[in-house]
């Protein structure tokens, strides 16, 4: 007999944990595979194969993109460079009482060793900084200037923020900078410009507490600059004549002139400056802020005058010379909104070609007078005095053949007075339903009971349709005595609103007539900007130069705004489009709408609309929010 043997049951076998791929050597591996290659590609396989070219490719990747950034570095910085170079526009807006904005710029001009007896207490002027081989030019703002800051912003390069180490910024300040947020800032610098110096002991606490409001606005700010210490105003005026200026998303593509000197004449306002950002074309309009768009007549250049090699300024002055004027056909007009013809869907009138053709012509000659219609001549004619109405004759009974031979019978000296009779024509009662003063006669009529429960129930039944009609005015019943088909043969019919064709300009208000539409609103938006950077479009950035402005109010050179700039439109930039956009209050966008925007410019300095742009519901509700560049949180054209 044959001893069985026990055997455990498969599940109670010890399962021991396998090794890791990484630790396995190359036999185990290809043992593992069974024969399975993987499936490499060829580009993988000159990959794995040269570790060493991957390197230099790093390499030569990495000096492409340096030497891109500095072509592009000197290219945007090539209109600061030299004596004669344009200057740098610096705005100095104070963001507290006790700052003095004309201290300040004091104190960045006595850190580059030039004579401060000349800077004027308000205005614009202009700084050489020879150290730096560039010329800043400075723009102060007063304390409690809003709309002076914001002008001075827009056209600046960069925007010194003055704090105090004293007076912490008030309700005024912190306005000010959320409106310049939502505006767009440039490069900034942030200073601290007190009357008196802080103390050694509390200075670092006070830098840090500065550091950290001014960061909660602008994000990248990196240090605070305190002008009582001539290291930090040093340090200050390199950050301004040094690097590139960052550019404002709205007014890329766009030129803007800081006005130096603004004249008026015979409706002619001719305004100084350097050109900055785009090209400058005379074919294009020119917004004026607080008083719209004008044309431009005419380009002249305004050199300064040549500086000797010593540095001293020359004795003799460059004629200006002309630099462009507007094309006739190419120039953009004035005309924002479409004339509609209202006759132009209208028939028109035949003209005697069309009425000689007509039927029945043959019948009628050239000279004879056509028939009346029926309906159209009274059938009598009653004498009546002089100047009695209608009513009045309506009174006159009229009186038989036999009376008026009575009365010719008598003689004359029975009439004390003959009076002048006229003709009246008579209109039958059916003729007409209008009463003798112009107003609807109604006939009253004696109805019996049933009569007058029937037009009861007419009466209310029409009323219950009409408020109906006023509750559910998509919604309308089918009627019972005549079918479907026939009640609203009149209608169109859709099997969806979602595929179903229709006609998009059909029954649109007449408003809608006004307004410019394009055919393809991206391509024009490409060709206006590929136009607009070509070669030779219009006069370089960093001329200096006078632009005239024909038809332009006196009130816009006397009472103008400080600042004042110009900004230049796009083409067809001046015209009225219609844009939906969705605007959000405040920064959630939790309680979001959408509106129906009627903007003068395609989306431009009104600055124009876009989708994914928001806006601050403050400037909108402003009373004194009318320049269309001050909600400049839109780019225009895009």
């Amino acid at each position: 007999m044959v001893q069985a043997v026990h055997h455990h049951r498969p599940t109670l076998k010890q399962q021991n944990k396998p090794f890791k791929s990484k630790h396995a050597s190359k036999g185990s591996l290809k043992e593992a595979a069974k024969g399975r290659l993987a499936n490499t590609t060829p580009k993988q396989l000159s990959a794995t194969s040269t570790a060493s070219q991957l390197r230099q490719n790093r390499r030569n990747q990495l000096k492409q993109a340096q030497t891109h950034k500095r072509h592009a570095l000197v290219s945007a910085t090539r209109i600061f460079n030299g004596v004669d170079g344009a200057p740098r526009v610096v705005a100095i807006v104070p963001l507290t009482q006790d700052v003095d904005p004309r201290n300040t710029a004091v104190s960045l001009q006595e850190s580059l060793d030039v004579p401060t007896n000349d800077i004027p207490d308000s205005g614009i002027w202009r700084l050489s900084a020879d150290r730096f081989k560039t010329s800043l030019q400075f723009v102060t703002v007063p304390y409690n200037r809003f709309y002076s800051a914001l002008d001075a912003c827009k056209v600046a390069d960069y925007v010194v923020f003055a704090l105090s180490s004293e007076v912490e910024v008030g309700p005024w300040g912190d306005t000010l900078l959320r409106a310049l947020q939502a505006q767009g800032l440039p490069e900034v610098v942030t200073v601290v410009s007190s009357p008196s110096p802080m103390d050694t002991k509390s200075k670092p606490g006070i830098m840090k507490s500065l550091l950290s409001f001014i960061q909660y606005f602008v994000p990248s700010q990196t240090r605070v600059f305190d002008l009582h210490a001539s290291s930090d105003k040093l340090n200050a005026v390199r950050a301004l004549c040094e690097g590139k200026p960052e550019d404002v998303r709205w007014r890329e593509g766009r030129t803007h002139l800081l006005g130096e000197s603004v004249q008026w004449d015979d409706g002619t306002l001719s305004v100084t400056g350097v050109v900055r950002g785009a090209p400058l074309s005379a074919n294009r309009l020119v917004h004026l802020p607080n008083y719209g768009d004008f044309q431009i007549s005419k380009i002249m250049s305004a050199p300064l005058r040549k500086h000797s090699k010593g540095g001293h300024v020359g004795g003799m002055d460059v004629e200006p010379t002309l630099l462009a004027e507007p094309d006739e056909e190419s120039a953009d007009s004035l005309v924002s909104s479409n004339d509609p013809d209202d006759m132009a869907n209208e028939q028109t009138w035949p003209t005697e070609e069309e009425m000689r053709g007509a039927p029945g012509d043959s019948e009628i000659g050239d000279d004879a007078v056509p028939e009346a219609s029926k309906g159209t001549t009274p059938k009598a004619v009653k004498k009546i005095p002089k100047g009695m109405s209608e009513y009045q004759a309506s009174w006159i009974i009229d009186e038989t053949d036999d009376e008026e031979g009575e009365e010719s019978k008598e003689g004359p000296e029975e009439m004390e007075e003959e009076e002048e009779m006229v003709d009246m024509p008579i209109r039958d009662e059916d003729d007409t339903e209008m009463g003798t003063d112009g107003r609807r006669s109604v006939a009253f009529q004696d109805l019996d009971m049933e009569e007058e429960d029937k037009q009861l129930k007419t009466w209310r039944g029409r009323k219950r349709e009409e408020d109906d009609d006023l509750a559910f005015p998509d919604e309308i019943d089918t009627p019972m005595d005549v079918t479907a088909r026939t009640r609203f043969q009149r209608y169109r019919g859709l099997r969806s609103f979602r595929t179903s064709p229709w006609d998009p300009y059909e029954n649109l208000p007449r408003d809608y007539a006004r307004i410019f539409q394009f055919e393809d609103y991206k391509r024009t938006e490409r060709n206006v900007r590929r136009r607009a950077g070509e070669e030779g479009y219009g006069i370089e950035p960093g001329t200096r130069v006078t632009v005239y402005l024909k038809d332009v109010p006196q009130d816009a050179a006397q009472g103008h705004g400080y600042p004042f700039a110009i900004f230049s439109l796009l083409q067809h930039e001046h015209k009225k489009i219609r844009s939906f956009s969705a605007l959000a209050r405040g920064v959630s966008a939790s309680t979001q709408f959408t509106v129906n925007i009627l903007v003068v410019a395609v989306k431009g300095p009104t600055t124009p609309t876009s989708s994914n742009d928001t806006f601050d519901m403050a400037q909108l509700t402003s009373p004194q929010c009318t320049d269309p560049l001050s909600l400049a949180t839109s780019p225009a054209l895009s």
